[in-house]
This record gives structure tokens, C-alpha cells and sequence, in this order.
């Protein structure tokens, strides 16, 4: 259990971590090992946040937040 607050908490299986090859120019084995990161986290779905809490997150999250309610963050 992850706690965001005292009254929000998200379970573990609730994110679901991808790990891929990064984008762009790089060095020698850029493609063939796992250099990039993708995490994804189904905010409307979720039982852990109630309504308000999901439409202030789709304020916050701007892009990252798909219409369907999926925050995806991804790191390079």
C-alpha cells in the first residue's frame, strides 16, 4: 500500500511499471537494453480515489492523463 494522504492510499497492484529501450540517439547497446520507464495508473478505475479527487488529478496531470482516465508517466 502506497499512502498519498491520510485518507488516500493506492495499492501496488493498482501501477503497472514498464521498462523499455529509450528513445533517441545513444551509445553502443542503446537498443538492446531497458533504459526508459513507463508508469501507468488507472486514476478512473481506481476504487482508492473518489470523483473529486480524480477530476482535481486530471487538473494536475494535464497531458499525462488520458481521456479514458490513465495517468501515464514515462522517464528516459
Amino acid at each position: 500500500m502506497i499512502r498519498i494522504t491520510d485518507t488516500i492510499v493506492i495499492a501496488e497492484s493498482e501501477l503497472m511499471f514498464r521498462f523499455l529501450p529509450a528513445q533517441g540517439p545513444g551509445g553502443q547497446h542503446v537498443n538492446k537494453v531497458a533504459t526508459s520507464a513507463q508508469l501507468t495508473f488507472d486514476a478512473a478505475g481506481s476504487p482508492s480515489l473518489s470523483e473529486p479527487v480524480v477530476h482535481r488529478l486530471r487538473n494536475v496531470a494535464g497531458r499525462r492523463m488520458t481521456a479514458a482516465g490513465v495517468v501515464i508517466i514515462h522517464a528516459q
